[in-house]
């Protein structure tokens, strides 16, 4: 189906390189007919690639640091000037954990540390959502949607405090998405993805054997980050008009097997 976004303008954060669910969720838009802007925080802008993207997709970027609310604000007041209306759909694909990062063992967390994943991976949706409600940025029927992960529910060694941030980051949905319904039918989501291979996802200890574990428990494989920009598509698009709420499983099924026949042959032989 082609021209799913024809006509609709958004914003998307955090596309870093060509590896990250945002660079191919951006593509993806601009195939099905979507005009948006870029944004990263300004490090980021600088360390990554953003700009081969924005050429790709004939998108303006516009730096922006999620945890401030003044950059938040010129960011949407911007992209509503630039793209030329109110907007549509916004994708936040935005995580970090400085302990992760430094490998703090999580029974010696330092705990500013822990604030700043908190704010920069969860509380920034929060700022997302409200600021696009205050500035009046979307337009009746848009969709907001965040990317999450399901140690948010359950618990996985080396994932750290970035599993408390996740578990914000849905509620946060919850609680926005009863919000921004009742006052413009904007509809807020967000999607629990499998482990994907991404600049993000490799800074955490153990990777491969989640990824290798994941995918023996998964019916249909491990989602990869460009069946992620599919599902982000069509969440953006009209066909999901009626969805809100909700943390959406997208994972190969990884979410409700409790053992598959692979794992089992797996350990039986050692």
């Amino acid at each position: 189906m082609n021209n799913l976004l024809k006509g609709k303008r958004g914003i998307i954060f955090g596309a870093l390189d060509q590896k990250s669910i945002a660079w191919k969720t951006a593509l993806k838009a601009r195939e099905q007919g979507a005009s948006f802007t870029l944004t990263n925080a300004p490090i980021a802008i600088r360390m990554g690639a953003i700009n081969d993207l924005a050429k790709a997709c004939d998108a303006e970027v516009i730096a922006a640091d999620a945890t401030s609310i003044e950059d938040l604000t010129a960011l949407f007041q911007q992209s509503m000037e630039v793209l030329g209306g109110k907007l549509d759909f916004v994708l936040h694909s935005i995580g970090m954990s400085p302990n992760v990062r430094k490998k703090k063992p999580y029974g010696d967390l330092n705990y500013e540390w822990f604030q700043k994943t908190l704010d920069i991976s969860a509380i920034s949706f929060h700022k997302v959502l409200q600021t696009a409600e205050k500035t009046d940025a979307m337009n009746e029927w848009g969709s907001v949607l965040g990317l999450s992960y399901i140690a948010a529910q359950r618990a996985y060694p080396d994932y750290s405090d970035m599993a408390q941030a996740k578990a914000v980051l849905e509620s946060i949905a919850r609680s926005y998405g009863q919000r921004f319904g009742r006052l413009k039918k904007v509809r807020v989501n967000t999607i629990s993805q499998s482990p994907t291979v991404t600049t993000a996802g490799e800074g955490v200890g153990g990777f491969d054997v989640f990824l290798d574990y994941a995918e023996m428990m998964s019916p249909l494989g491990n989602a990869s980050a460009e069946d992620c920009a599919n599902y982000c598509v069509l969440m953006f698009s009209d066909l999901s008009r009626m969805v809100t709420m909700q943390n959406l499983m997208h994972d190969g099924g990884f979410s409700t097997s409790g053992i598959t026949e692979e794992l089992v042959e797996k350990l039986s032989k050692g």
